[in-house]
């Protein structure tokens, strides 16, 4: 059924419990990826869907295995990723105690880090559930799903699978009255500002040449990077984290907010920033009432909605000046590299080291704060980060979910010395897969972040200073490559010799490289 609806490639670990959803895998044509630890093949399902686009499945036990695979699925939540998450499940708990992988309330214990989580008690439901979550993760916001059969249902015969739809239902478009409201409002605005999430990523091409006509001004999200070219003259780029937006927004006299939640690890702040009507188009009715209050409310697929609106107005003059954006956008660079010393000179040498395409997974790391602000992008989806769980361990895993996604497209791995730990495990898998996979580690040899948090609050830093490894000799026990550039140079080196191999390459990168001469 799997297979006839779509999927490829399944990340998970077989056991005992589960061991009947393995039955005819490969008859069936499907790729199965062996993690070594649930949490990583959550992560690779994850990495997975952000690099396609489809719904990244995984396999896990009752119990321990679900535990396991919670923190991704919680991931996933927060970024709304598509993930659906298959696992066994006990066939009576209520009367019986001491059982293997038992636990109280495994749906219940799922149902907090997924869209929903249900048990399948017949073939019928279970076939029915996997086309209802395939179904939502087309149609509508993109959640983690968890289905759970319990063993005796998997060890039972099956009827036939039922035939798939021609076709999934369309997402919603919205009203025709809503489009004239929202032409009419950008028509007699003389300083429109749209902000961009990633739910604005798909169809870009089909509404952005009408989109620089208007001579708007433009932010986007962290995920919504690269959906406006950098280099668009009003573009003030992923900086909405930056003090100062709350006043260039509350200078705009109308202002578009398009596939994004606006949420707190997009600002860093509690209030936009905006005077002027807010204007909010989103799948997510949730985002529609949120704190932010919005005047006009469009509940529409963005891409559709934006075309449909862009293409009946003709370019118009407004008041926004490529001077002041770029100005103010020095303004925020130079912040930032007071803030991050070191960080910027290595971000630039990545960037031009790197081929145009090429996807990237972050994890919590310094590196990724830094950069995440100002790297450009020339395309959107292509900069992956554990934005809103925030979860250690997600870089590695991730994106080798998301090599397998592509193929022979370039992706690479960034990670701080600490969250690779986290996950290194998976290094195996990245061997054994043979993929072409550069994991830069940015070693400052503490929890860099929490030390300065601890310094902001008059806290004596305490337990943020550990002992590391000898990256490259882990790596080569794992059977990957390694090398330690010491220069900017051979940093940039390093990264295209790591694309050219046929194994993973890690590249342990000293947090103080941009002071270092050749």
């Amino acid at each position: 059924m799997l297979k006839d609806r779509g999927v490829d490639v399944i990340f998970g670990i077989p056991g005992v419990h589960n061991q009947e959803m393995y039955r005819g895998i490969e008859e069936a044509g499907l790729r199965h990826v062996l993690a070594r630890h649930e949490q990583g093949a959550g992560f690779m399902a994850d990495g997975y869907a952000r690099a396609t686009g489809k719904p990244g499945v995984a396999y896990v036990i009752t119990g321990p295995g679900l535990c396991n695979i919670m923190t991704p699925m919680g991931q996933a939540y927060s970024d709304s990723v598509p993930m659906l998450v298959i696992s066994s499940c006990l066939d009576e708990t209520a009367a019986t105690r001491g059982q293997l992988h038992q636990m109280k309330d495994q749906e219940g214990a799922a149902t907090t880090v997924c869209d929903w989580s249900e048990t399948a008690q017949t073939p019928a439901a279970a076939y029915g559930l996997i086309d209802r979550a395939l179904t939502e993760m087309q149609t509508g916001v993109p959640l983690p799903k968890h289905i759970q059969v319990p063993i005796a249902q998997l060890e039972a015969q099956a009827p036939a699978v039922p035939a798939r739809a021609d076709e999934w239902p369309h997402r919603m478009e919205a009203a025709s009255l809503q489009r004239i409201a929202l032409i009419d409002r950008i028509k007699a605005s003389r300083r429109p500002l749209f902000i961009f999430g990633g739910g604005a990523r798909h169809g870009v091409d089909q509404w952005l040449p009408h989109f620089l006509r208007l001579n708007a001004a433009s932010f986007t999200t962290y995920a919504g990077r690269g959906i406006i070219p950098d280099e668009s003259p009003l573009h003030f780029g992923a900086t909405l984290a930056r003090p100062g937006s709350a006043d260039v927004i509350g200078s705009a006299d109308l202002v578009v907010a398009v596939g994004t939640r606006l949420s707190e690890v997009d600002l860093w702040r509690e209030h936009l920033g905006h005077t002027a009507p807010l204007v909010r188009i989103d799948i997510d009715p949730e985002c529609l009432t949120d704190r932010h209050d919005a005047d006009i409310r469009i509940l529409a697929d963005a891409s559709a909605h934006l075309t449909e609106c862009l293409t009946q107005i003709e370019g118009g003059e407004t008041t926004w000046t490529a001077t002041e954006v770029a100005s103010q956008r020095a303004k925020w660079r130079a912040e930032i590299d007071a803030e991050r010393p070191g960080i910027l000179p290595v971000a630039d040498a990545l960037k031009n080291a790197l081929p145009a395409e090429t996807m990237i997974y972050s994890d919590m790391t310094q590196f990724a704060y830094a950069a995440k602000e100002v790297y450009p992008m020339d395309r959107p989806g292509h900069w992956h980060h554990p934005y809103g769980f925030g979860t250690l361990g997600y870089a590695l895993p991730a994106a080798i979910g998301g090599k397998v996604g592509v193929g022979d497209a370039p992706v690479i791995a960034i990670l701080g010395d600490y969250g690779f730990q986290y996950t290194v495990q998976e290094l195996a898998v990245a061997v054994e897969l043979g993929l072409s996979l550069p994991i830069i580690i940015w070693d400052n040899g503490k929890l860099g972040e929490i030390e300065d948090s601890m310094v902001r609050a008059q806290i004596a830093p305490n337990a943020v200073v550990q002992r590391n490894p000898d990256f490259c000799k882990l790596a080569e026990a794992y059977g990957a490559a390694a090398t330690a550039p010491r220069d900017l140079v051979a940093f940039q080196n390093a990264i295209k010799d790591a694309l050219a191999a046929n194994r993973p390459t890690i590249i342990h990168v000293k947090s103080d490289i941009a002071f270092t001469s050749s």
